[in-house]
């Protein structure tokens, strides 16, 4: 039996109960790319900007990885993004509403919503971007300020990785830091592009 098409499973995600972070969310943010994407980055959840839009990765943290992908040279409409956790969850302070990180039943409620984008898109890459992504796509054991660097096993795809969430860069005051947080998402990109080159290699 094939694996359910995007199309299909993005209007299936749309009525998506598994959890009760529905109830506070605008809407469900299903992935966004090109199917025949060879990378798929995987991120933690919707931002406030993407529940409103609609679409992952076009808030702050959006742009953060804009720039990381201009530097490894990876053009932005070639990837496909998506997230683990396919609503937001956020706690409120005055106007604004503010990230609170899903809960393992909750990133669990979305795992067969991935699981099937990822048979869906059949990568030949997946990088976990930030915790979340990695116990989503890894398990508990992988922690990404360990693992990162290096190449990981994974079901999904013939080469996986994890590297840290482009918001942990935005929170990153000290100007060098920043740019030393930066360089090293990009130094990751480039370890996934290498093998993706060995892969293509004839």
């Amino acid at each position: 039996m094939s694996a359910p098409s995007l199309t299909a499973l993005r209007r299936s995600a749309r009525d998506c109960r598994r959890c009760d972070l529905y109830k506070n969310a605008t809407q469900t943010v299903f992935g966004d790319g090109p199917a025949a994407a060879e990378l798929v980055l995987v991120g933690e959840q919707p931002g406030d900007k993407e529940d409103l839009a609609g679409k992952p990765f076009v808030g702050p943290a959006g742009r953060v990885l804009g720039q990381v992908l201009d530097q490894a040279g990876v053009e932005r409409e070639q990837v496909y993004l998506t997230n683990a956790v396919k609503h937001f969850k956020w706690r409120e302070r005055g106007k604004r509403r503010l990230h609170d990180t899903p809960r393992a039943p909750e990133i669990n409620a979305c795992g067969p919503w991935l699981e099937s984008e990822l048979a869906a898109l059949e990568p030949n890459a997946v990088l976990a971007l930030g915790a979340v992504a990695a116990r989503s796509l890894f398990g508990p054991k992988v922690k990404v300020t360990r693992d990162r660097g290096r190449l990981l096993d994974s079901p999904y795809a013939p080469v996986a990785a994890v590297t840290i969430h482009p918001s942990a860069v935005l929170r990153v005051r000290d100007r060098e830091e920043r740019h030393a947080a930066l360089a090293g998402m990009v130094e990751d990109f480039e370890l996934i592009l290498s093998e993706l080159g060995h892969l293509a290699a004839p």
